[in-house]
């Protein structure tokens, strides 16, 4: 192309590739509005339908907003969330605003600690993703909560590699075909 040089077509490749390799880490209302950590009112209201619509990376937070007299959140085993033991949590969260920053990939399990609330559908997996398939997260859909095995704690992962997926790549590769 008329007036730029290679050098400056490489330059602005890296700073394409640099820039778009820091995404910020986002915070998620649960069930994306402040009163959705309730009873749900159907099968299709639960709150693992919202998370299957949405994609989580660490470093990523939930966010719940509740009334604090009447309901609080319990994180808890797989083990815990299928059968509604509010007993030994991982955590419990009791402030009415409540953040969890989601700090390795894989599931994890949250409950009610209301009475009853649980066994009535009070509950949610996320998944976050890890590190090896964050280029797959604009073209795969979540797991269902049915189709998640395992514990409920994985490894994070070794290095800090930087948040640059393959489409962000593939977009930065454009750019640079584009300036030659």
């Amino acid at each position: 192309m008329a007036g730029i040089s290679r050098t400056e077509a490489y330059s602005v490749f890296l700073l394409v590739c640099l820039f778009l390799s820091f995404s910020e880490a986002r915070d998620h209302l649960v069930g994306g509005k402040s009163d959705a950590w309730r009873i749900p009112s159907s099968e299709s209201d639960t709150l693992n339908h919202w998370a299957q619509k949405s994609r989580f990376l660490i470093g990523d937070s939930l966010v719940w907003e509740y009334d604090a007299t009447k309901d609080s959140v319990l994180q808890v085993t797989k083990r815990d969330y299928v059968t509604c033991n509010t007993s030994t949590p991982i955590e419990t969260y009791t402030g009415g605003s409540t953040k969890v920053k989601l700090e390795h990939s894989g599931p994890y399990y949250f409950i009610s600690g209301a009475e009853g609330h649980c066994k009535k559908g009070q509950k949610l997996i996320v998944v976050v993703m890890s590190e090896k398939h964050r280029r797959f997260i604009r073209v795969s859909p979540a797991p269902s909560p049915a189709e998640i095995e395992g514990p409920a704690i994985a490894p994070a992962p070794t290095s800090a590699a930087g948040r640059l997926g393959g489409g962000f790549f593939m977009l930065a590769l454009g750019v640079l075909l584009v300036v030659m």
